[in-house]
């Protein structure tokens, strides 16, 4: 099956970047080199090309209830402009996606809302969006509009200085997770203060036609799908399909560390499961770990205590540019949890020593 391919992709090809398969889509890994990219970010401003991740549109007179009914946060709690991360879980509470909820203006007097899930996703979550309406006799009108926009995230310290002179309303004064329509080289986008990689910054919603001209007009360090992956494991910040599977690694939100994103007040799929979870507490959870031995944490590799029993595997892990050292993320039993718990890591075949620390690994916005 042919991947997709951002709007972008030739002009990509043409500045040199190396492309990756994700989630279905052909991206650029990375332009110069990971490491320059992290840095650029870390240090100064980077910009990103994030296409590949879904936009679902919901609108009409049950919109504000069917999403409360399919996302684990309170969505009824978001004004006009505001935004809030939330999960997408089953009946059991076992977490399907991760998710960005925007309120958007009304449209026709009706409230109107924009979710964006993970690369890949975008089908289902519009079906499933659209049988649960069907089923629950819901009236709300819901697109699938991916493959109408392009995403770009402008992220650093110096990310909001710089979409406050591309864009002609002022973007400064927007408060993190807020967003709002603004004009970038003429363009229409929404841009919302939001990103994945532990800075400040902004995430532009850019009409795929007019993709190279609000690319073109912000001049920062292009940014591939490498950075953005070490960026956000120094940041905490889990991606699906890795650090959570509902086929390989089901996992529900307060094993993973974001159960602050569930509302047990609404009425989601799963709360009831969730509840009791929430009541009884989770046997294994997610933890950040430090090898001290040479080495790199990669996704898969066991995780044993002292007495060398599995106890865990590794979900994702590299070597931080930012510090210098080989972290990661990994599920392990509650009463391993504890930071500076010593364990071992299986670095292809030898074991290597391993300290319990706090997500995130650097300071975030």
């Amino acid at each position: 099956m042919p991947l997709e391919t951002p709007p972008l992709r030739g002009l990509h090809d043409e500045y040199g970047a190396k492309f990756t398969e994700f989630g279905g889509w052909d991206m650029p890994v990375e332009f110069d080199s990971i490491r320059e990219e992290h840095e650029a970010v870390r240090e100064g401003v980077g910009i990103f090309d994030v296409s590949h991740m879904g936009q679902i549109h919901v609108t009409g007179p049950d919109a504000t209830t069917l999403m409360n009914r399919l996302t684990t946060n309170d969505v009824g709690r978001l004004e006009v402009g505001d935004s809030q991360y939330a999960a997408i879980t089953d009946e059991e509470g076992i977490v399907l996606d991760d998710t960005i909820v925007y309120r958007l203006p009304d449209h026709q007097e009706q409230p109107t809302y924009l979710f964006v899930p993970n690369a890949g996703n975008d089908e289902w979550t519009h079906e499933r969006w659209v049988e649960h309406k069907n089923e629950w006799g819901l009236e709300a009108t819901v697109d699938n509009r991916t493959d109408e926009y392009a995403m770009f995230a402008l992220q650093g310290p110096e990310a909001v200085s710089l979409a406050a002179d591309v864009a002609e309303a002022g973007l400064s004064d927007r408060r993190r997770f807020e967003s709002g329509h603004t004009t970038v080289a003429g363009v229409e986008c929404l841009a919302a203060r939001t990103g994945y990689t532990g800075e400040d910054g902004f995430e532009f919603l850019v009409p795929w036609d007019a993709a190279e001209t609000v690319w073109s007009a912000v001049d920062c360090q292009p940014c591939g799908l490498g950075a953005r992956d070490t960026l956000r494991i120094e940041a905490g910040l889990l991606l699906a399909g890795q650090d959570f599977d509902p086929e390989d690694d089901p996992r529900t939100p307060y094993e993973a560390g974001i159960g602050f994103v569930v509302s047990l007040e609404t009425e989601f799929v799963g709360r009831d499961a969730l509840e009791r979870v929430d009541a009884e507490g989770v046997e294994e959870r997610l933890v950040g770990i430090q090898l001290i031995d040479r080495g790199v944490p990669r996704h898969g590799y066991d995780v044993t205590n002292a007495d060398g029993r599995v106890i865990g595997t590794v979900t994702s892990g590299t070597m931080s540019p930012t510090l210098g050292k080989p972290i990661g993320f990994a599920y392990v039993p509650v009463e391993y949890a504890e930071p500076g718990t010593t364990l071992r890591v299986v670095v292809r075949g030898q074991s290597k020593k391993a300290r319990v620390e706090t997500i995130p690994f650097i300071e975030t916005v």
